[in-house]
């Protein structure tokens, strides 16, 4: 039994890669025995090895350099039979062996024999004086013929031989292994693409790109990338599967797809398209194909893509599921307007630490069960790159959790419970839309690009088209949808007159004929001008809402004889409403919050929707809680200071919540020093102004039941 051991071999130089070799240099590893050739074995280091299996921590090592010619004649020819293009001869030979392998090296191949199979013999000659076989790659065991590729068996890892002798690897995985089992697996979620190599890309721009092509055979998977919230950052958006020579196969968002542009139905049963396999479930859509003998399957949920390979017979691919580190090389736009960049201003509202925290969860069970099977750590760079840039909204930071458990169903580890239904799932939405987050929803959200000029002008769509007699108006869907306004309950003056959406681009377009819908019309010496609006509103009665109310007036004006467009306006959008807090008797301070446990405050510059939940707390300053209470005895709101003022809407009427409005709730009065209540927000009908609350306090002695109670419709408190 030897630690390492320094063997010099003078009389037996050996031949490794080019060089020559006096010195052999051999140490154990637990599993292995390495001998090599400048130095003992690192593996931190790039030395030149041959790894064997350590099967007993023992080895014996000879050298036989016998200068009987006749002596080497048997071992050459059993050489020379095994390995038909080695023609050199044996002229010395080192020779390693234990209880169950021996290794022979000599002057240009070393021999590895397994003693219980002594019929079968493995050669893996080194790039040799002679050249006569291509050198292999440290430790896999075989040679590759010149003219040839290999693939090491149950990875994706080639091993080539050129004509000219000089070796190449293509693989998709260091160190070849890929998900374990011998599938290349590539992941492009948001603008990251992780390729099969493991490395991690972002494309920044909103072209379209070659993730996979088969020099061959010509096909390409291609997918193309836009914008979303922001105008600087892009996601996959849809895949191209091109055949070259039949027909294109593409995967669009709501989980549709097309066949050479014409939609076609799929579901879970697998559906044919030339020679494609098509199924779809409640998560994505998924192509199953052979290209160039390789079995290929593509999965695509609108926000990510998965490309798995599974055992790939020849490797002649490239796109960056390949090698994803040269991105703008493999951009096949040509128009080159899809490479401008947005001067968009950086969130400041992006904590990096904090989202740095939020992906390494990735590290954390149940992952972590899965860590040894597929690396988290490019999913983790990809989280982190693109949330530190664009906000965790629509289920962003999910999707990259998702994407790599998926990836981790592949390595028979399961992590089924993460891999939920998109909250898109089936919804469609046109080509200036993506769809994403409404009020917890999934909804049709404007594109920025296409968005931007609407609301760096605070407009909800438009030119208003004039023509004859005849005026319309259209709005954008999107926007209406992201400002939660409900094109049905819109109207002209006339409330017959309503708006119809165009299936495909979701416009919602309003119009009238000449005096029709209302329209007012009237004239001066060189002018008709028709007049209209879009509004929605409440009956006169209603005292408050909790839908937005919206006017946009629009008009057309006839000029003899030429008519003129004049451009619509808003003259009360109330998507955005404020509340102030106030400060009132008893050294009470009284502040409101958008969350149920009251941390996230409100400021004078918060914005609240109509409907939302807001939570309103009472917290006394210097009272001692052990001898009084305080009770809120009631709160009102108003549309401006004064407290006495009108319209007044009650919220809490003799300590309890108004019993007309059954989203007021009031929590702990008269139970401590502090107390709150809770209702939906709302705005007085006709008004834009702000919204001001106040409350009356009253103070209770703790040795009585401080507690409001309703009795006959009439509050009472023991003792004030």
């Amino acid at each position: 039994v030897f630690c390492p051991v320094l063997f010099q071999s003078i009389d037996c130089p050996i031949t490794y890669y080019g060089q020559e070799y006096t010195t052999v240099y051999t140490n154990f590893t637990g599993e292995d025995l390495f001998v090599c050739f400048n130095g003992y074995y690192n593996p931190e280091g790039n030395g030149d090895c041959i790894r064997v299996p350590n099967t007993d921590n023992r080895t014996n090592i000879a050298l036989n350099n016998n200068n009987d010619p006749s002596y080497w004649t048997g071992l050459t020819d059993v050489i020379h039979s095994s390995v038909s293009t080695v023609t050199n001869n044996v002229t010395c030979y080192l020779l390693f062996y234990n209880r169950l392998v021996s290794m022979l090296v000599e002057s240009s191949s070393f021999l590895i024999q397994t003693k219980q199979t002594l019929d079968q013999t493995l050669f893996c000659t080194l790039r040799s004086i002679l050249h006569d076989i291509c050198s292999t790659f440290t430790g896999h065991g075989f040679g590759v013929k010149p003219g040839d590729t290999r693939q090491i068996p149950n990875t994706c890892t080639f091993l080539t031989c050129s004509s000219t002798r000089i070796p190449s690897v293509k693989t998709c995985g260091p160190p070849g292994q890929c998900d374990g089992n011998g599938t290349c697996l590539c992941t492009v979620t948001g603008p990251t693409v992780i390729d099969f190599k493991r490395q991690m890309n972002s494309v920044s721009d909103r072209c379209e790109y070659s993730l996979l092509h088969d020099q061959s055979t010509g096909f390409s998977l291609k997918a193309n990338f836009l914008e979303r919230r922001r105008r600087d950052v892009s996601f996959v958006d849809s895949l191209t599967l091109d055949f070259s020579d039949s027909e294109d196969i593409q995967l669009l968002q709501g989980h549709r797809v097309t066949v050479t542009g014409s939609p076609v139905t799929v579901n879970s049963s697998v559906q044919t398209f030339s020679g494609v396999d098509l199924s779809k479930d409640q998560t994505g859509v998924t192509a199953s194909f052979s290209v160039n003998g390789s079995s290929v399957s593509v999965f695509f949920d609108g926000t990510t893509a998965q490309i798995y390979m599974a055992d790939p017979v020849n490797f002649t691919y490239d796109g960056l599921c390949v090698d994803s580190n040269n991105v703008s090389s493999l951009r096949l736009s040509s128009d080159t307007s899809c490479q401008f960049k947005y001067p968009d201003p950086a969130d400041n509202t992006i904590n990096c630490s904090a989202v740095a925290q939020q992906c390494d969860v990735l590290k954390s069970a149940p992952f972590s069960s899965c860590n040894s099977k597929v690396d988290p750590q490019p999913y983790i760079n990809a989280c982190n790159e693109t949330l530190c840039k664009y906000p965790d909204v629509d289920g962003l930071r999910c999707q990259f959790i998702q994407a790599y458990a998926k990836a981790c169903e592949k390595s028979q580890v399961n992590l089924q419970s993460w891999m939920t239904e998109p909250v898109c799932g089936d919804r469609i939405c046109n080509s200036h839309e993506f769809c994403g987050e409404i009020n917890y929803n999934g909804g049709c959200r404007c594109r920025e690009i296409f968005a931007f000029v609407y609301r760096q002008s605070n407009l909800l769509g438009g030119p208003t088209v004039c023509k004859d007699n005849n005026a319309s108006l259209s709005l954008v869907g999107c926007l209406l949808n992201e400002k939660s306004i409900d094109y049905t309950l819109l109207h002209l003056n006339d409330k017959n007159c309503t708006g119809v959406m165009d299936p495909d681009s979701h416009m919602v377009t309003f119009g009238f004929n000449g005096d029709s819908c209302g329209t007012k019309v009237t004239e001066t010496s060189n002018q008709i001008i028709y007049k209209n609006g879009i509004m929605t509103s409440n009956g006169s009665s209603e005292v408050i809402t909790r839908q937005d109310e919206i006017y946009i007036e629009f008009s057309c004006i006839n000029k003899k004889p030429e008519m003129q467009t004049v451009v619509f306006r808003i003259q009360g959008s109330t998507v955005v409403q404020y509340i102030k807090s106030e400060v009132w008797n008893y050294s009470v301070t009284m502040k409101a919050f958008t969350d149920g446990s009251r941390t996230q405050v409100l400021t004078p510059d918060s914005e609240v929707k109509l409907n939302q939940r807001i939570w309103v707390e009472l917290e006394t300053d210097g009272l001692n809680g052990d001898l009084v209470s305080v009770v809120t005895d009631s709160c009102w709101a108003t549309d401006n200071q004064m407290s006495n003022s009108t319209p007044k809407y009650d919220l809490i009427m003799d300590g309890c919540a108004n019993p007309d409005d059954q989203t007021v709730y009031v929590g702990g009065n008269g139970e401590g020093t502090s107390n709150y209540f809770s209702f939906n927000m709302f705005r007085f009908s006709r008004s834009t102004g702000e919204v001001y609350l106040h409350c009356k306090l009253q103070l209770c002695a703790k040795k009585n039941n401080c507690v409001p109670v309703r009795i006959n419709g009439n509050f009472t408190v023991e003792d004030f």
